[in-house]
């Protein structure tokens, strides 16, 4: 399922706060956006203790319980302890959507009407599920449509400024934090059509707790172990770039300047797909849609710039094609006078270095 609207982490504990006390309610989301953190935050602070079934991992019995003889001789299904509680709680049915039809016909009524058998949930208590959408290539069953009728539908997508406002508060280490404060883009991608990582913030969480258990001794061959391992294949050349400018005081502002060149080592790799990836950043801030917008200094960062896309492809064309990229995978796209003028002025710009 696709929604029009879609809501970001911060908007999520007042909608619930309206929606599920009511209804129950349904959070789509891509995976490792922090749904099912999202709902078990908002049911602590609800004080109520959140039960948490994960739909792929139920049989009907396990929703409807077994049948038990009554003293009078007759029978009647008593629902497994985790559910039939005494006080309110947050039922949370993760990953619903990918549940077998038959479980999924089984909380039709503990949806809809709260109640299972005889038993019905504590007043105050709340039902919330969550699940991954088919686009993004995660499990996913087609969900009849008397069950999507049967709750409220909330579409979370991923945010930056959330994330990095929850991080300051998290222990999320600081490599993570700054660099994704200054590539905040990278805080999520579409999930690829391999079986290969993709950066999510559950990715870039654990990757910040793999750094804090490394420490400081961390060495280049075990951090690119780590990135590549948790991140989209551009996004941990990026973090490991970033990384060893930290470690070295090696910057982007030195190459504006003047001050330093490119590197140009080929151990160094990852560092110029990183401060190409940081050059094309500063560029899409800092020049405007329309030429005829430019101020003088944005004029002279533009001839700058040509000059230093020159020297770029002098090592690697490949890494300076990704400063001129259209913009795909969401990137942010370049000012198209710029692009014209760049390719206008390039070859005498060579020729001038020569």
């Amino acid at each position: 399922m696709q929604g029009a609207v879609s809501v970001s982490p911060a908007q999520i504990p007042e909608l619930l706060l309206g929606l599920a006390t009511v209804r129950p309610v349904f959070l789509w989301g891509a995976p490792g956006i922090g749904k099912s953190s999202l709902v078990r935050a908002f049911a602590e602070s609800l004080g109520l203790e959140c039960v948490s079934l994960v739909g792929t991992q139920l049989a009907p019995e396990d929703l409807i319980g077994v049948p038990q003889l009554t003293p009078e001789g007759r029978s009647r299904f008593c629902p497994p302890e985790q559910i039939a509680r005494d006080e309110p709680y947050c039922l949370f049915l993760d990953e619903l959507n990918a549940a077998g039809p038959d479980v999924q016909k089984a909380f039709y009524s503990l949806i809809l009407d709260r109640r299972i058998g005889s038993y019905e949930l504590p007043p105050g208590s709340i039902v919330i599920g969550a699940g991954n959408r088919a686009t993004d290539g995660a499990l996913a069953r087609p969900m009849a449509s008397a069950l999507v009728n049967r709750m409220i539908h909330v579409h979370l997508r991923a945010s930056a400024e959330d994330w990095l406002h929850w991080a300051a508060g998290a222990g999320i280490h600081p490599w993570v934090v700054d660099y994704l404060t200054d590539r905040p883009d990278h805080l999520w991608s579409a999930p690829p059509k391999s079986e290969e990582p993709f950066s999510t913030p559950r990715a870039w969480h654990m990757l910040s707790d793999a750094l804090h258990s490394f420490g400081p001794t961390l060495d280049e061959g075990t951090l690119k172990i780590l990135a590549y391992g948790l991140l989209t294949p551009q996004h941990a050349v990026a973090f490991c770039g970033y990384a060893k400018i930290v470690r070295n005081s090696y910057g982007l502002e030195a190459i504006l300047k003047g001050d330093a060149r490119w590197p140009h080592r080929v151990e160094d790799r990852d560092l110029l797909y990183y401060l190409a990836d940081a050059f094309r950043g500063r560029l899409v801030k800092e020049l405007p849609a329309g030429k005829e917008h430019a101020s003088g200094a944005q004029r002279q960062t533009a001839f700058r710039a040509k000059s230093l896309l020159v020297q770029l492809a002098e090592i690697s064309v490949e890494v300076a094609q990704t400063v001129i990229a259209d913009g795909a995978d969401g990137n942010p796209v370049l000012p198209s006078w710029f692009l014209i003028e760049a390719a206008r002025d390039m070859p005498r710009l060579v020729e001038a270095r020569r």
